[in-house]
């Protein structure tokens, strides 16, 4: 199976690209750049592996949640990528993406994420780990960091290791000291969004490039369908 995934949800941009179990990939903090380095990027894993675009089978993305430009730029380029191609697309949570990274560096089986949200709120989520794959538990939320502490301390044996910038920015969070920071693990890494491709493309949540859902969880911005999919 071969699988580009892109993501530009957050202040890094990031390519993965698996080749039959061989990753090729990229990763930049690179805030306000990432419409200019996302293309090249692909280029640049795509060359490596010595493969054209038509090549790959499945094309995925970060989802969401993040901010409203940076999901827009990953949806945007995916569309282009799979109108041009026909090929399946797939979306992966940010969230769940820095929880895999957890698990997959330090053997984490329970994790918090909480990406700071600007605003004064954070998006938030929690996993467990079930057959090699952080699965949500609960909802994604976009809350402030004190609700987010009401959660953390009415269930602490489910939170684990925390990722995400959210602890940085939120001295508040910080308050609960049954959680183990991972502070290598601060933005969505399209490289640990593969295992999670993966899982979707089994489960049979793969889909036609129209049927693509950005998630930004604030009722705040809108997303524009493809002309005629509204």
């Amino acid at each position: 199976m071969k699988i580009l995934v892109i993501d530009t949800a957050t202040e890094a941009c990031s390519v993965a690209l698996e080749v039959d179990g061989q990753v090729y990939n990229r990763f930049e903090i690179c805030p306000q750049q990432q419409s200019q380095r996302i293309l090249p990027m692909i280029d640049e894993v795509l060359k490596e592996a010595n493969l054209g675009l038509q090549n790959i089978d499945y094309l995925g993305f970060g989802r969401g949640p993040g901010s409203f430009t940076g999901v827009r730029i990953a949806t945007g380029v995916l569309q282009g990528l799979a109108l041009g191609t026909g090929h399946q697309v797939v979306g992966i949570s940010t969230l769940a993406a820095m929880a895999q990274q957890a698990y997959m560096q330090h053997q984490c089986e329970h994790v918090t994420a909480a990406i700071d949200a600007r605003m004064s709120e954070v998006y938030f989520a929690q996993f467990k780990l079930e057959q090699d794959v952080m699965r949500l538990t609960g909802d994604e939320q976009v809350i402030s960091p004190l609700q987010a502490l009401k959660i953390l301390q009415q269930n602490p044996s489910k939170s684990g290791a925390a990722v995400g910038t959210g602890w940085q920015a939120y001295p508040d969070l910080n308050a609960f000291e049954g959680i183990q920071q991972q502070t290598n693990i601060l933005y969505p890494d399209a490289t640990y969004m593969l295992p999670l491709a993966k899982y979707l493309i089994k489960k049979g949540y793969s889909t036609d490039v129209e049927n693509i859902e950005p998630v930004y969880l604030r009722d705040k911005v809108t997303w524009k369908k493809l002309p005629g999919k509204e």
